[in-house]
């Protein structure tokens, strides 16, 4: 019917309405609703509008994006046969104002159309805004657009955060107020890869604070008060605190860097704990149940909750501080609106009287994302670039979800981020640094991203460049002694990845030096294809004390258990426990450690297969090490036969000449030769012959005599 220039609303009462008003002379007049810019508003007219002229509340001209003076589009609206109730009304209750008086509204009778409503109350003005409508169809609850309310349409009402107005009389629904939203995404969140993590704290933390305090004082439950999230670092632990924080309609979350509350002067660190507590405690004091939740989130936690006793600083601050936050949390007049959320890499660190129920009790660990969850994390962290038409086609994120084992969520951020560099750095012109862009040709390729797995490794990964190390000639088929054994080895492997009941198998490679244990057991952990594999090795702990060594050692078991599948290599354990003949002598601090760590069961969800090495097997078992080992297999040397094929596999002579090559080698060496030897001696009888050329027998047979 025509446009109608906006004016304001004629007098306070109409000003905290759902309708909108005409003058008594309008052609509209004889309508109920009508409809403007997607938005249904109930119609009256007004003796003090004027003609042409249609009366907007504060509300309703935000919502509709005019002011007074500009033209607006009105037309009739008639309710549709098909328009349906609504069941379910879900609002937020705001001020008008940005400033707004604290008050507290009775949710029994509200009326309400679409969108956004004014209304007023004895203490203010208010509006309502509507943030979903449910309807019933067919049993089942519908999102829709627009519904009617009828006489058994309920209301939820929450309030914005951080506002004064509290909502009570809520009964025989779920509260929603401790959430903003009605439901959680956590992919919106930059969130991935912790659903199971998520389900459990919202399970065990939350569910008793969604239903009314009637509810849950009739069940005569408590509400968790502490969370504490553990984990490898860059697993997401802070971002998941930080992110609860954001969910919750509560106070503002506190964080707090543990480091940060001790303090030097007596008395200040307890301070500094009981100030974080004392906004939560003067509003609990004055509101009971029906306070606002306060969270407090503490990074870092192990720094000031170390066990009572540890700590011998000779001031004793780290314990009156632990007694101090214990006392806020679980005291006699402990409080019941607070969410302590704590975070540490260092369980193990924490006092455990902090861990016990009703203090940290919901103990979530926040591990490694598998594939589908490194999935998630790669879609958020790429989202950016495919919304922007930065991603290239043949980007496969499902593909580099799988290269990407053991990624923790911040590594694969880095990972993009070095991916993205590669693309950046190809569109720079570096003989005019000034030169325009083309950010058209700005695209992060496949290519880019395999660039960047090449130099963004994972913490919990495998130690591809060692292992490799460990085998430079590859594994070289010489007969069926060793054909047998790497058929063991992968069998074990199979049945570790394999059986439930088997999640943890240890096996120990003894023979003489230079027989290829070492790359056996390096060959077994590349073609496991375990997400986890490290070598342990004297190599890397040169000049360690025997207790930096055995905690080195220890901690790559630990880290082991982080992931769901590794694989541990012991290589040459004589020389792991500092063993020599003369004495004899050897560690017995490591020797101890080893008894222990090689037969400690992984954690539940967790497989390891353990390889050792060793060339002195009658040590072994005097040390009693042979018995904490599930299998033990024997690496022979070279027999004449083995040698034969080797040597025909290395293409170094003539093969007329290797039988004669082998009757040399074990006349002026020994009948049995290892392999790493055999492989030593043709290399260095290579030296002085050509490219392309085999090496004579006279050649051979010298090289053999220098080097016996």
């Amino acid at each position: 019917m025509g446009s109608r220039v906006v004016d304001n609303c004629p007098d306070k009462a109409s000003a905290t309405t759902n309708f909108v008003y005409v003058s008594e002379s309008d052609e509209l007049g004889g309508y109920k609703y009508v409809e403007a810019a997607g938005f249904v508003f109930c119609l009256k007219t007004h003796p003090l509008v004027a003609d042409g002229t249609v009366a907007l509340n504060s509300v309703q001209r935000r919502i509709l994006r005019v002011a007074a003076k500009d033209p607006l589009d009105l037309r009739p609206y008639r309710l549709p046969r098909d328009l349906p109730p609504l069941g379910m009304v879900y609002g937020k209750v705001a001020g008008i104002l940005d400033k707004v008086r604290p008050a507290e509204l009775q949710a029994e009778e509200v009326f309400t159309k679409n969108q956004q409503v004014a209304f007023e109350l004895d203490v203010g003005n208010y509006k309502l805004i509507v943030e979903q409508l449910i309807i019933d169809e067919g049993g089942k609850s519908v999102e829709t657009n627009r519904g009617f309310l009828a006489e058994n349409t309920a209301f939820m009402f929450t309030n914005e955060h951080g506002s004064p107005i509290t909502i009570v009389g809520q009964k025989g629904y779920a509260s929603s107020q401790i959430f903003k939203t009605k439901t959680i995404n956590f992919e919106s969140l930059g969130i991935g890869g912790l659903d199971k993590q998520f389900e459990a704290i919202f399970r065990r933390a939350f569910a008793s604070r969604v239903f009314p305090v009637s509810i849950t004082q009739r069940l005569g439950i408590k509400h968790v008060k502490g969370i504490l999230l553990y984990g490898p670092p860059g697993t997401g632990k802070t971002l998941i605190a930080r992110q609860i924080g954001k969910m919750l309609n509560g106070k503002e979350p506190k964080i707090v860097n543990g480091p940060e509350v001790l303090n030097k002067f007596v008395g200040q660190s307890e301070e500094n704990i009981r100030n974080l507590f004392a906004e939560a405690e003067a509003e609990y004091k004055a509101k009971g149940d029906a306070s606002a939740l306060h969270i407090i989130i503490f990074d870092e936690i192990d720094a000031i909750c170390k066990s009572r006793g540890s700590v011998r600083d000779g001031s004793g601050v780290h314990d009156t501080v632990v007694n101090q936050l214990l006392t806020k949390v679980d005291g006699v007049d402990a409080l019941n609106n607070i969410l302590l959320i704590g975070m540490t890499n260092r369980r193990d660190m924490l006092d455990e009287a902090l861990l016990r129920p009703g203090r940290l009790e919901v103990q979530i660990e926040i591990g490694l994302a598998d594939e589908k969850g490194r999935l998630q994390i790669l879609k958020i962290h790429t989202s950016k670039m495919s919304e922007n038409a930065f991603l290239a086609q043949n980007v496969d994120l499902v593909r580099l979800a799988e290269l990407t084992k053991n990624f923790s969520g911040a590594e694969i951020e880095g990972l993009v981020k070095d991916a993205a560099a590669y693309a950046l750095n190809r569109n720079i012109n570096f003989d005019d640094l000034h030169a325009p862009l083309e950010e058209e040709n700005i695209k992060v390729t496949m290519e880019d991203f395999e660039k960047a797995l090449e130099e963004v490794k994972p913490a919990f990964g495998a130690s591809t460049e060692t292992l490799e190390s460990y085998r430079t000639h590859g594994i070289i088929p010489c007969g069926d002694a060793f054909d047998h054994l790497r058929q063991t080895l992968t069998s074990l492997v199979q049945q570790v990845r394999n059986s439930d009941k088997t999640p943890l198998l240890s096996v120990v490679l003894e023979g003489p030096v230079g027989s290829g244990k070492s790359a056996l057991a390096a060959s077994a952990a590349i073609e496991s294809d375990f997400p986890f594999v490290k070598v342990i090795t004297s190599e890397t702990m040169v000049g360690f004390s025997e207790q930096s060594k055995a905690s080195q050692i220890t901690k790559v078991f630990e880290d082991a258990y982080k992931s769901p599948m590794s694989v541990i290599i012991l290589d040459d354990i004589e020389r792991l426990l500092e063993y020599v003949a003369i004495g004899p002598r050897f560690s017995n601090v490591i020797l101890q450690a080893l008894l222990v760590l090689v037969k400690r069961m992984p954690p539940p969800g967790h497989k390891v297969f353990i390889v050792g090495t060793t060339s002195m097997g009658d040590v072994m078992e005097s040390m009693g090490l042979n018995e904490v080992f599930n299998v033990s297999l024997h690496v022979p040397s070279l027999r004449v036969d083995e040698m034969v094929k080797v040597l025909r596999h290395l293409d170094c002579f003539s093969v007329v000449d290797i039988p004669q090559a082998v009757d040399l080698l074990t006349t002026i060496s020994a009948k049995v030769v290892p392999i790493k030897k055999l492989l030593l001696w043709t290399e260095m009888a290579r030296q002085e012959v050509a490219d392309g050329q085999k090496i004579s027998l006279a050649r051979w047979e010298q090289a053999l005599r220098d080097l016996s």
